[in-house]
């Protein structure tokens, strides 16, 4: 993870961005999840889990990198309050 400032990388508070902060790894962990119980698999929905758990840790990371790194995060972050699931988390 890094700030790609010669990209003129900003903070985005629209669309899904304005409900919550990382819906992108929300999609992801619903994959990770939701493929396994469709097909039955409980072996698939484990790792689905541990593959979630790693995202949610990543999410921790990636939060604290752009508070300290990218200007307006801060703000950002008081705006939007959930990081994944909206009045949640």
């Amino acid at each position: 993870m890094r700030i790609q400032s010669e990209r003129g990388q900003k903070v985005v508070s629209t669309g899904i961005y304005g409900r919550i902060r990382h819906p992108l790894y929300l999609g992801g962990i619903l994959m990770f999840l939701g493929g396994p119980l469709l097909l039955g698999s409980i072996y698939g929905f484990i790792l689905g889990l541990l593959m979630s758990m790693s995202l949610v840790l990543r999410t921790i990371g990636e939060e604290k990198m752009l508070t300290e790194e990218l200007e307006g995060y801060a703000d950002y972050k008081k705006k939007v309050r959930y990081r994944l699931i909206p009045h949640v988390w």
